[in-house]
């Protein structure tokens, strides 16, 4: 019987202990029983997914998950997710990651309300970049800076823009790190810079008085009154999965970046009906879709976005019913084809906390489950799959590149 592998992320699953949950986790708080039986016959413990030198994004934190050391591949999370989108970059071009955003006037200050502009829909992202490429292409300013700059709508609040020659160097940081606080000293800086904040300032010209817009304030939703431009990067070289590992596999996820990670990895990226990238996503249509490729395939990696948007809006409610749903919709599928058809391997993890409390990433270990436990992991009977258990059992993985090497019996 040759043996499968599955690989599924619960984004940002991880948190700190919150008041409203009784002073529990979102994962202590959970009706989680798939879970708490993979990690009481399984192998539970902590692992540190990112490089403590590396800012702990998603990029980072999932090339490390399937065994790729993000300090030697990892270029910036925009030329991964215009892999997905079927955008080839060419040398010198430089993709940017392009959010509409909320930015809220606070009198002489300007603060971030909502990275994801109330989780603006694609179409009304789509045409306010429409927009806005027409403006650039009608009126470039002198010196030709905005020459060539190309936006791509992708899905919601995230799209890109490719810059030709860019200045990969420019420092910016993630939206998503400043809800509520005001935005100047977080605004690019460095060489390339004057570029983005010209970009910038023209978006909040194009996009204040637009009919999406007048529409989105009639209907009580918030206004995409400007983009965010951020997580810049050049085309990176990655060694085909198969190559790598002499196996096959497919990536099942909603989002851009994911799905990108695969493709330079070359696995088989599987779109499913319903997979939003959102709390609302198609849960049990992910794993009947993973089950169908392990048909012809070695390996699947399962991504869920659920968990970390939840984080990021600072809902502790939905982060712990989009656990529920993985464990309730998912894994009573896939769980199934571990315990009783005795050919599946599962690891489970989060790629890095996203705390309620803070609303974005934190830099710090999370707890992973293998079921069954690999050769060499020790099974701690009656443990739950939450941090403090996996912390409890003094497991502890020192670097996420190692899990996939335990998963395939090769750790």
């Amino acid at each position: 019987m040759k043996r499968k592998f599955l690989i599924l992320i619960g984004d940002g699953m991880a948190d700190w202990p919150i008041a409203s949950l009784g002073n529990r986790t979102p994962l202590e708080a959970a009706e989680i029983p798939n879970l708490d039986f993979m990690a009481s016959h399984g192998a539970l413990g902590m692992v540190q997914v990112v490089p403590k030198d590396m800012y702990p994004g998603s990029d980072v934190s999932n090339l490390s998950i399937i065994g790729y050391d993000p300090r030697e591949v990892y270029t910036g999370r925009s030329p991964l997710e215009a892999a997905s989108m079927g955008i080839e970059l060419a040398k010198d071009d430089v993709a940017v990651r392009c959010n509409i955003v909320t930015l809220r006037n606070d009198g002489a200050d300007t603060e971030m309300e909502d990275f994801s502009a109330g989780h603006i829909s694609s179409a009304e992202s789509a045409e306010l970049l429409k927009t806005l490429q027409a403006r650039i292409d009608d009126s470039p300013p002198q010196g030709g800076e905005f020459a060539g700059i190309r936006f791509h709508p992708g899905v919601s609040y995230r799209n890109l823009m490719v810059w030709p020659d860019g200045k990969d160097a420019v420092e910016t940081t993630p939206p998503h790190d400043i809800h509520g606080k005001k935005i100047t000293e977080y605004l690019p800086r460095g060489e390339g810079a004057e570029v983005l904040l010209d970009l910038m300032a023209t978006s909040r010209e194009v996009f204040e008085e637009h009919p999406i817009n007048g529409k989105r304030r009639a209907e009580g939703k918030l206004p995409g009154n400007s983009i965010w431009l951020w997580g810049q990067g050049k085309a990176p070289r990655i060694t085909p999965f198969a190559e790598k590992y002499g196996l096959s596999g497919s990536v099942v996820a909603a989002v851009d970046l994911i799905k990108g990670i695969g493709v330079y990895c070359g696995l088989e990226i599987i779109q499913v009906p319903g997979a939003t990238g959102y709390i609302d996503t198609n849960y049990r249509g992910k794993a009947e879709y993973a089950l169908q490729e392990l048909e012809t395939k070695d390996f699947v990696l399962i991504h869920v976005e659920a968990p970390d948007e939840a984080g990021h809006n600072g809902s502790a409610p939905d982060k712990v019913r989009a656990i529920e749903r993985i464990d309730r919709e998912m894994l009573s599928l896939l769980l199934p084809r571990a315990r009783e058809g005795g050919d599946l391997a599962i690891l489970l993890l989060p790629d890095h906390p996203t705390p309620v409390a803070i609303r974005t990433h934190a830099q710090e270990p999370v707890p992973f489950v293998f079921y069954p436990a690999p050769g060499g992991m020790a099974i701690f009977p009656g443990k739950r799959y939450t941090e403090a258990d996996a912390r409890s059992c003094g497991q502890f993985v020192e670097t996420g590149t190692r899990l996939i090497g335990h998963l395939f019996g090769r750790g």
